[in-house]
């Protein structure tokens, strides 16, 4: 955890970068309108898009039965849909955002539902790729669930593309499986039907400006 000094550095050298980077695009910093800009993109970086360096996904961990009622299941999977995922890419620096799905075959215990939105956050909240984030979830999610096969699923509008280059609404799915789920298909296939089933209906297309 990062202390109160340390983030407080942190902020001066950070707003003085941002300053500069102002500068050389061809803006004045010291505009009214900019001269707050420069701490308030450093503490949305250092609090909100970058907070997730230096914390432990395993400070949020907490364990339920598994028959918890708050879960889509079936007699051999639990299911959770529709986390959210908010990243940057770490090719422009810019926003993707989406949804999650992870399908496990439950051990004794599971997580509470909230655990997986933080521990998602952890790793989503640093830049990122998505292909890298939906394995290192897998990777973590499949040791500490203590599962015998496990599905993670991310389907997210990556905002590279819409402000610039093609500038379209383009959105990426990226899936990775572990166990039982990488060896019997019959198993996967239950798995993706149930990610089909429960997909929200919120449409993550966005109109082109």
């Amino acid at each position: 955890m990062v202390s109160n000094e340390d983030l407080g550095n942190k902020l001066d050298k950070l707003k003085s970068v941002v300053r500069e980077f102002i500068k050389l695009i061809g803006d004045d910093p010291d505009r009214p309108e900019l001269r707050e800009t420069p701490e308030r993109v450093a503490r949305m970086w250092l609090e909100e898009l970058a907070s997730g360096y230096g914390r432990d996904p395993d400070e949020h961990l907490k364990y339920f039965y598994v028959n918890s009622a708050n879960y889509v299941s079936t007699n051999r999977l639990v299911a959770v849909l529709n986390i959210p995922v908010r990243s940057v890419c770490e090719h422009h620096l810019l926003p993707f955002y989406g949804y999650a799905y992870v399908v496990y075959v439950p051990s004794d215990e599971v997580f509470g539902l909230s655990k997986f939105a933080r521990v998602v956050n952890v790793f989503a909240r640093r830049l990122q790729l998505q292909e890298r984030l939906t394995e290192e979830l897998a990777d973590y999610l499949f040791v500490k669930l203590k599962t015998k096969g496990l599905l993670v699923m991310i389907e997210a509008i990556h905002t590279c593309a819409l402000v610039r280059g093609v500038e379209e609404p383009l959105s990426m799915v990226t899936l990775t499986t572990r166990g039982q789920l990488s060896t019997d298909s019959g198993l996967r296939d239950e798995a993706l039907k149930i990610i089909k089933t429960g997909k929200t209906s919120r449409n993550l297309r966005l109109l082109k400006p």
